[in-house]
């Protein structure tokens, strides 16, 4: 099996890394191949064909997509549409046309429709449009499902997506502009300790998210590529329980700093979704014993992870 990994450099990416080399996760006679966008620009269909030509990969995991924070979304949706319309089709046609045995794609939470019933699950992704704040990115991500079923139904291809909730840890992009929220709160937290100013959050802090760990989320979606054979997606996530607000999850990263100042809660600024509450029962028919990091240590670790490596973390 020579597995090639799009978007490898990024946060789960990452995490996939270091499973695979830290934890065992290779098996013998594997070859395991990381991709950046330094390697190929996948929004160009002989980039893409000349990087897959290199490496001839038996199997794909498709990380690689532009993304950014809310605002950035709001702003810029036609872009993260056309974009991730073109990474997607060229690596999936690509896979297509070398014979790849399986890619597993991943798709966000963010693609589920903005009015629904909750919890939601795998069988609701298309039932209505999504949030407005970024449906360009959201429809883009969503046609990843819609063309796995078509290569399978036209070609019998296994291709299939997972869909993690809110992804957090080392190596996560902790812009506080274009950073995912809890990243982006570590490093405004970070900031207001050393300057002695109290933190800003964005919004109302009442959001509610499930926040799932990096390397957890490696260790899925590598079970994923070896032993779940549907086409149908998987949500991989952490409980409906295990749900925190905004402003818990800024008291946990507070709490990890040893940030002692002001929290202060700017209801100006929009809330995006105010839950977006996914089910993983799917993934505990599968998988029943699987033991997700506690979020208050994996918040540790992650913001531990930011200290030591400021001067290489994206900020």
């Amino acid at each position: 099996m020579r597995v090639l990994v799009t978007g490898g450099s990024g946060l789960v990416g990452k995490a996939i890394e270091h499973v695979v080399q830290q934890e065992g996760g290779k098996h013998e006679g594997e070859e395991w191949i990381f991709l950046s966008s330094k390697d190929a620009d996948l929004v160009d269909v002989e980039q893409t064909r000349a990087v897959f030509e290199k490496y001839r990969p038996t199997h794909v995991i498709h990380l690689a997509a532009k993304v950014g924070g809310l605002y950035l979304h709001m702003r810029e949706n036609l872009h993260f549409l056309r974009d991730n319309i073109k990474i997607n089709d060229n690596v999936l046609q690509t896979a297509h046309e070398m014979g790849v045995a399986k890619v597993v794609s991943c798709l966000s939470s963010c693609i589920f429709p903005d009015k629904t019933t909750y919890p939601i699950n795998e069988t609701m992704i298309h039932n209505g449009p999504p949030h407005d704040s970024n449906f360009g990115y959201s429809y883009a991500k969503r046609m990843i499902d819609v063309q796995n079923r078509a290569y399978f139904q036209q070609y019998g291809h296994r291709y299939t997506a997972v869909i993690p909730t809110n992804v957090f840890g080392p190596y996560d992009n902790f812009s506080v502009e274009n950073g995912h929220v809890l990243s982006a709160l570590v490093n405004k937290t970070y900031k207001a300790k050393n300057e002695g100013t109290p933190v800003n959050v964005c919004g109302s802090g009442a959001p509610r998210r499930q926040f799932i760990y990096s390397l957890d989320l490696g260790r899925l979606i590598i079970w994923v590529l070896r032993e779940y054979d549907e086409i149908d997606p998987i949500i991989l996530s952490v409980g409906e329980d295990d749900e925190v607000s905004i402003k818990e999850a800024v008291d946990m990263i507070a709490h990890a700093l040893g940030f002692k100042g002001k929290i202060h809660f700017d209801t100006t600024l929009s809330d995006g979704q105010m839950k977006k509450t996914a089910s993983n029962a799917k993934l505990r028919r599968y998988l029943p014993d699987f033991t997700f990091t506690p979020l208050k240590e994996a918040v540790k670790m992650t913001c531990d992870w930011f200290m030591a490596n400021y001067h290489i973390a994206r900020t």
